[in-house]
């Protein structure tokens, strides 16, 4: 009778897994995606040399060159004022919102099954939205305007407003299209307060409402890049973590528990880490509209996997935000748009695909 062998410990560096290798690191085990890391390399490379742009158009420009020289410890005192105290926190801040606001949206595609459940679709922002235009017109110019009282009361807002989505979807469970509904419901409901306080607000604060509605990194500085540079640090980690489950409750929740899955607390837990990313994105910036949506589905294509990539959406969310952001600032001489308003002529068009591509497969 034969006997298997134990594997030996040089062969535990290196197993395998039907169709792709696998490495193992210690306890973990991560499988090789060649694709993965070639399209993670690309969108980073892309990223730096987007970032350099941005920081390089201005009243005082300054080459790509000088830009990654000044980033990288080198340039004059002059050069390394403009780049490092003007211009970069703005960048590094819509850099950080659209990493984000991907993840996000990575996490709430996959959990619904839905490549249109993202934060913005779903009423996840929406509370984030009201909370902060409900400070800017009862609150006039006092100090629930400064740099931190509108802030949290968009954070404050957006996780009220997730939570109550949740509850409302809970029935022994939170099943994906319930979760779609029910967010759609909310969200509408709060849109509609949204414009009955810009119709009751004066003239100035309705068109400070309508910035913040637009999604805007005009004056963004390091007290605002902090904040979104916590929050992932802390939640990506945890994303990263738990993604493991997404995979299972992509064959939904009956598969799911025979797999082993804590579904309902796998679920919350994901649910959790999305609306904070969500919440403090749209609290740093304003609802920069389509990202959370787009940057996820792009990445899946550029990856070819099941779901939306989480490290991947990242990388991908916040190169569509610069770049979005030099669009802005850039492409119509001296009048600078709101960053969402880029963001949303680019992705509308998308979202009407997707719509039209599930339409036709529903009726096939």
């Amino acid at each position: 009778m034969a006997v298997l062998d134990k594997p030996s410990p040089s062969r535990t560096a290196r197993e395998r897994v039907p169709g792709r290798p696998a490495m193992r690191l210690g306890p973990f085990s991560v499988v090789w995606r060649p694709r993965t890391v070639l399209v993670l390399g690309i969108g980073l490379v892309v990223l730096l040399l987007g970032m350099a742009l941005n920081i390089g158009r201005g009243d005082f420009p300054i080459s790509v060159g000088e830009v990654l020289s000044v980033l990288f410890g080198g340039g004059d005192q002059g050069q390394r004022f403009i780049v490092m105290d003007l211009r970069l926190p703005r960048s590094l801040t819509g850099l950080l919102v659209g990493a984000a606001l991907a993840v996000a949206g990575a996490i709430t595609q996959s959990i619904a099954r839905n490549p249109l459940a993202s934060p913005d679709m779903i009423g996840f922002t929406a509370g984030a939205n009201a909370a902060a235009v409900g400070v800017i017109v009862l609150g006039g110019s006092g100090w629930l305007l400064g740099a931190v009282g509108l802030p949290v009361a968009a954070l404050v807002g957006g996780l009220f407003s997730a939570f109550a989505i949740y509850g409302l979807a809970w029935r022994r469970g939170v099943q994906g299209f319930r979760l779609v509904l029910v967010g759609i419901g909310i969200d509408v409901t709060l849109t509609a307060l949204v414009h009955w306080l810009t119709i009751v607000a004066n003239v100035t604060e309705a068109a400070r409402a309508y910035v913040w509605l637009n999604g805007s990194l005009n004056g963004r500085g390091w007290e605002h890049v902090v904040p979104v540079a916590i929050a992932l640090a802390v939640l990506v980690p945890a994303a990263l973590v738990l993604a493991h489950v997404l995979g299972g409750l992509q064959f939904g929740d009956d598969t799911a528990r025979g797999l082993g899955i804590p579904v309902d607390r796998a679920r919350t837990a994901l649910l959790v880490v999305a609306v904070g990313l969500a919440s403090v994105a749209t609290a740093s910036a304003g609802p920069i509209a389509f990202v959370a949506l787009v940057a996820p589905q792009i990445s899946q294509r550029l990856v070819g996997s099941a779901r939306p990539p989480i490290g991947v959406s990242l990388v991908v969310g916040a190169t569509l935000t610069v770049l979005a952001d030099l669009i802005a600032r850039t492409a119509f001489g001296a009048t600078e748009l709101p960053v969402g308003i880029v963001t949303a002529v680019l992705g509308a068009p998308y979202l009407l695909f997707l719509i039209a591509r599930y339409g036709r497969e529903a009726r096939a």
